[in-house]
């Protein structure tokens, strides 16, 4: 497997908190006593080794760094199975993004942030003509990647196969669809499908869909980023399934 780099001082907090395998901890030695402290402790707790380097070194690594990067093995992927299981684990109905074509690695941290906050189970990209888990995809969703798994399939359409059998019911969004996102129930095991940013979803997902929904738009842009329409999305179906106060 090989090494990958987080830098960014929230995204190595994040990637130290969840326990995973961290190799090395790389800090700015003129950084401010406190935050390298805050990272130095973090660290030991995870018995990390910590090493005191020049902005030289953490420049080599990347941009934006803010004086810290921390040396991982590369992201492993979850299977279809591993997320049902977060999903049972919780006693829960499966609640699961299905990402088709996405190329932005930006817009793939900041699904994956939104998906950790409303509590979805897990999301799912193709192996090809998609973003993968890079250390870019980690630094934007700011430690998420650590905490909601992703799975990757070969056939996006055969793993939507395998999510009807499984009694998980597909929804797609569609500008031309009659149902406003608003009027769906989504209290039963739910997948959303997000499509890329220039084209939307394929015809063949599109086809494999239960239903869809539209976001509505009242002003003069005919479209949303990916990441807002899946944000308001999964808002939604958080809305549906708890009452406020739960």
């Amino acid at each position: 497997m090989s090494e990958e780099w987080i830098t960014g001082k929230n995204p190595v907090l994040e990637t130290l908190k969840s326990g995973r395998s961290v190799n090395k901890v790389l800090v700015l030695e003129s950084m401010k006593q406190q935050v390298q402290q805050q990272i130095i402790q973090a660290a030991k707790q995870q018995q990390v080794n910590v090493q005191k380097v020049p902005k030289q070194k953490l420049d080599a690594i990347g941009d934006h760094h803010q004086g810290v990067a921390a040396s991982v093995a590369a992201y492993d992927y979850a299977s279809l199975d591993d997320l049902f299981a977060v999903a049972e684990s919780r006693q829960e109905a499966p609640f699961f993004i299905l990402l088709d074509q996405l190329e932005d690695p930006h817009n793939l941290g900041s699904i994956m942030r939104t998906a950790d906050a409303v509590g979805a189970h897990g999301i799912v990209i193709p192996k090809r003509r998609s973003v993968q888990l890079t250390q870019t995809v980690a630094k934007s969703s700011t430690g998420a990647i650590e905490h909601i798994p992703v799975a990757r399939v070969t056939n996006m359409n055969q793993a939507i196969e395998e999510l009807k059998d499984r009694q998980v019911w597909v929804v797609g969004t569609d500008a031309s669809a009659t149902e406003d996102y608003r009027q769906s129930s989504y209290d039963m095991p739910i997948a959303l499908v997000v499509g890329s940013e220039g084209q939307g979803m394929s015809r063949l997902v599109a086809k494999n869909c239960d239903w869809f929904v539209k976001l509505p738009m009242k002003g003069h842009v005919t479209s949303l980023n990916a990441s807002v329409s899946a944000s308001i999305l999964m808002y939604e179906v958080l809305r549906k399934r708890e009452q406020v106060g739960d």
